[in-house]
């Protein structure tokens, strides 16, 4: 009996083994999804990049006759771009050869008022372009560069600027003159003066005793005075030390120049050294980069050079409305706002003159960003009348805005500026009266105007928006007083339009969300349609299915709309793994209709969606594309409501889209890196695993123009910096995390990825590891690294977001 009962037993058992093997097979498939992947797609084909999607036209532009069209290309996928050439109407795509690309004139230069010459660099001489004939004209040939050359009021005369000094060539007669004489250092010292009092007596006594001495000083007093006589016409000297001069401005009447001055603060300041280990030399090599953030800035100065009285002015700002205003967030330091409040220090840009070369418009920054001044400035008198003022207790900036003078010019009045704002919320247009300071709003509503420019004949605004949905880019035209807005193109996507020189047709470079740039030429009329010039997608990219990701948006905890990319796998079975992707820069704007310049993160969130991923792409608070309340919603606190909106998004994913909870990734770079970083520190029961790209992990070692801006100074703000860096939360990771670092990142330090590995280890941490790519700056350029680094990605999630055996 024992005999037939254990084959028996042993037949029983193997069939509940094999019933509850295939109970757990089925559990699986209700788990996450089995999705059979893409064949023809693999991470190798992704990374190569460019060489596996096609390369798409760039720097598009029209010759100056609008018969043809000019643009970078590489159909052929060479080793780097060549320059293109259509006609006009689209047809007989050609390569340019070297000899011919060599000849023709640059697309940067300066325009006569009729647009009948232009003026421009190429290898740092000056040439002259006759528009009609094409004739032309090489008006320098030097060893040293003259750069930035421009028509003066009476279009005579070519001013330019060579070794920081202000020059002009005169067309008719071909007389050079120098306009400017700034000098490096100090002022030398005549070696016969006096050094105190006693030498200055003992010379007056010898005046006074020796008649040949006296005879031969004023010999000498009259040979000097001849020397400055026969130089009355050449510029006043000036010496400027430590400085450096730019922003030159030669005024209509070419009576003043305007300049800007600035104190060098190289010698008060630490360059962080990038070492570079792998170089053909056999040995390594620093790389000088940057100072960190708080650092010692430029001092600016502005100063009026009267040439009529060979004098040289300075401009005061201390007047000006609220330069003494205490910064808002310093009331969280009552010791510090107590001191004294001093007047900020400002940099000025400008100023541009109006047509009829009667007025100046000037515009002034506080040079921590917190206030833009447009200002009707008199070099005569240094005087200046506010006609404008922005003011942000976070930092100024937005489409048309930036860091400089921004988007600015005067109408064909000569009595109204024109500049952009987001005063109301949103980047716009707006226009104001020196005489009466009466302004208007020629665009408004809940979208942002971007890349403005006036018509030739000054009837219209031209500009791109984002009106429809903040993630479609259209091309608009506007009358020159405000009215409707027409839109000129229609294609979902983006539209980055280059006007012909005559302005009847559109140059258009166009993407979707699954398909990336082409060229299109379209005429310049409501409803005309676009015809496509270039084909540049491979066979290869062309044989898998794209998604067209959905773009979509919820709410945020605090009640915000955010919006975000979606992609789905195409089969699902109950609750499935997810990936969350942060885009980098911060300031950048990623959900949306057109070709992701994270494309390579698009095509690898097509792989993951094949392997049963859902995967989401957030535009978090701090993104571009949704107006002054978005941008601005990370100040003093990076790491927040950017943080928040991704938690926020993993719940949707759980609540909406049949996400497990327990099985949510994330990764991103640089920016994406750092937000990695504190929700595998700071939300360690959201995420179960992360991979941190060339991550920021200490905001007070990054540099001073983006930080400053967002975090104010570490020595100001230190709340800010400690709630806003990684490396103080490194202590609540949970999950599994993977760190990626390129070894010669001269943006975001390899030494930020050392000092919290170290932080790690002195926490006894050992769910994490550092992948390091020993030739890789900031943005990879080797398909190996990038392949290397988004196979460890995927081994993360795989091994951590799915069930294993």
């Amino acid at each position: 009996m024992l005999n037939l009962f254990i084959p028996d037993m042993l037949s029983s058992i193997r069939l509940f083994l094999a019933v509850f093997a295939y109970l757990a097979f089925v559990g699986a498939q209700t788990v996450y999804s089995q999705v059979k992947p893409n064949a023809g797609l693999t991470i190798d084909q992704i990374m190569q990049g460019t060489a596996f999607t096609g390369t798409s036209p760039s720097n598009i532009s029209w010759s100056e006759n609008g018969r043809q069209i000019y643009f970078q290309w590489n159909p052929e996928n060479n080793r780097r771009d060549s320059l293109y050439t259509v006609n006009a109407d689209g047809k007989n795509i050609r390569k340019v050869s070297a000899s011919a690309s060599r000849l023709l004139p640059t697309t940067n230069g300066a325009y006569n008022r009729n647009y009948t010459q232009k003026v421009y660099e190429k290898n740092g001489d000056i040439f002259l372009l006759d528009v009609k004939s094409g004739k032309i004209q090489q008006l320098t040939h030097t060893v040293e560069r003259e750069y930035l050359p421009d028509f003066t009021f009476d279009q005579k005369k070519i001013a330019f600027l060579q070794k920081d000094n202000l020059f002009y060539l005169h067309l008719g007669s071909g007389q050079l003159v120098q306009l400017t004489d700034f000098r490096k250092g100090a002022k030398p010292v005549d070696p016969e003066a006096p050094k105190n009092e006693q030498e200055k007596w003992l010379r007056k006594q010898q005046t006074v005793l020796l008649d040949i001495v006296k005879l031969r000083e004023a010999d000498k007093a009259l040979a000097k005075a001849q020397v400055r006589q026969m130089g009355k016409n050449r510029p006043v000297e000036v010496y400027l030390g430590d400085k450096s001069v730019d922003n030159m401005v030669l005024s209509p009447d070419e009576r003043y120049i305007t300049y800007r001055a600035a104190t060098s603060v190289t010698a008060n300041t630490q360059i962080a050294q990038v070492p570079n280990f792998v170089t053909s030399s056999g040995f390594t090599q620093n790389i000088p980069t940057r100072s960190k953030v708080g650092n010692p800035q430029p001092v600016y100065e502005m100063a009026v050079y009267d040439r009529q009285q060979d004098t040289i002015f300075q401009v005061s700002f201390k007047e000006l409305a609220g330069i003494n205003e205490v910064p808002a967030y310093q009331k969280d330091y009552p010791a510090k706002q107590a001191k004294a409040a001093n007047p900020r220090a400002v940099i000025t840009y400008g100023p541009v003159w109006s047509d009829n070369g009667k007025n100046a418009l000037l515009v002034v920054r506080s040079q921590d960003n917190k206030d833009r001044w447009l200002l009707h400035f008199d070099p005569a008198t240094r005087t200046s009348k506010l006609l404008y003022r922005q003011h942000d207790d976070a930092w100024i900036n937005g489409p048309g805005i930036g860091y400089g003078a921004g988007e600015i010019g005067w109408l064909p009045d000569n009595e109204h500026i024109w500049f952009q704002s987001e005063e109301a919320g949103y980047s716009h247009l707006y226009t104001v009266n020196i005489n009466t300071g009466a302004k208007k709003a020629l665009t408004q509503g809940n979208y942002e105007v971007s890349n403005l420019q006036m018509s030739k004949n000054k009837k219209h605004w031209y500009f791109n928006a984002n009106k429809n949905h903040p993630g479609d880019v259209q091309f608009y035209r506007l009358p020159l007083g405000g009215g409707e807005a027409v839109a000129l193109t229609s294609l979902p996507g983006h539209h980055e339009v280059t006007l012909s020189p005559d302005e009847k047709n559109l140059a258009i470079r166009y993407s979707s969300s699954n398909k990336p740039w082409e060229l299109y030429i379209q005429d310049n009329r409501p409803g005309a349609k676009p015809r496509q010039v270039t084909n540049s997608l491979t066979a290869a990219f062309k044989a898998y299915n794209w998604r067209e990701p959905e773009v979509i948006s919820f709410k945020a905890t605090d009640g915000v709309n955010i919006f975000a990319r979606l992609y789905r796998p195409s089969q699902t079975a109950g609750r499935g793994p997810a990936v969350v992707f942060v885009h980098g820069a911060g300031y950048l704007q990623n959900a949306h209709k057109w070709w992701s310049q994270y494309f390579r993160e698009y095509m690898f969130h097509n792989f993951l969606a094949d392997q049963g991923y859902t995967v989401l792409d957030i535009d978090y608070r701090g993104s571009s594309g949704y107006g002054r309340d978005i941008r601005t919603g990370i100040y003093r606190h990076m790491g927040g409501k950017d943080l928040s909106d991704h938690v926020d998004g993993a719940k949707l994913l759980v609540d909406k889209y049949g996400v497990d909870p327990k099985r949510i990734g994330i990764y991103g770079g640089s920016y994406g890196g750092f937000i990695t970083l504190m929700a595998m520190f700071t939300q360690p029961d959201v995420f179960a695993a992360g991979a941190a790209l060339r991550s920021v992990t200490d905001w007070a070692h990054y540099n001073h123009g983006y930080t400053s801006n967002i975090l104010n100074e570490p020595f100001t703000d230190s709340l800010a910096y400690v709630r806003s860096s990684p490396i103080y939360f490194a202590d609540g990771l949970k999950g599994a995390l993977l760190m990626c670092h390129g070894m010669v990142d001269t943006n975001v330090h390899f030494q930020d990825i050392v000092r919290l590995s170290q932080r790690l280890i002195e926490l006894k941490k050992e769910n994490w590891e550092l992948a390091v790519y020993p030739v890789e700056d900031h943005a990879f350029t080797e398909p190996s690294s990038w392949a290397d680094e988004y196979k460890r990605i995927f081994k993360l999630f795989e091994t951590n977001l799915k069930p294993q055996p």
